[in-house]
C-alpha cells in the first residue's frame, strides 16, 4: 500500500491506497451504517462498502445519516 490522496467533501484527504470505501471511513471513525457515500459521482449501495476499491484522485462525497423528527 502507498500513501496516497482522495478527494472527500472537496478537500484532499490522505489514504493507504489502494482501500475499500469500508476501510476509509473506518480509518476516519466514520460508522459505514451512518452514511451515504457518493464515489466518482455515482451513489454507492452500503452493502458494496468492502469491496469498492479506491484510487489515488478518487471523488468522494461523505454525508452523515441524521435521525430526528
Amino acid at each position: 500500500m502507498e500513501d496516497s490522496f482522495v478527494i472527500a467533501n472537496g478537500g484532499r484527504i490522505s489514504a493507504e491506497l489502494p482501500c475499500s470505501i469500508e476501510e476509509f471511513l473506518l480509518a476516519r471513525q466514520l460508522r459505514p451504517r451512518s452514511v451515504v457515500v457518493e464515489h466518482n459521482g455515482e451513489a454507492v449501495a452500503p452493502s458494496e462498502f468492502a469491496s469498492r476499491k479506491l484510487a489515488a484522485g478518487d471523488r468522494l462525497e461523505i454525508v452523515n445519516i441524521v435521525a430526528g423528527g
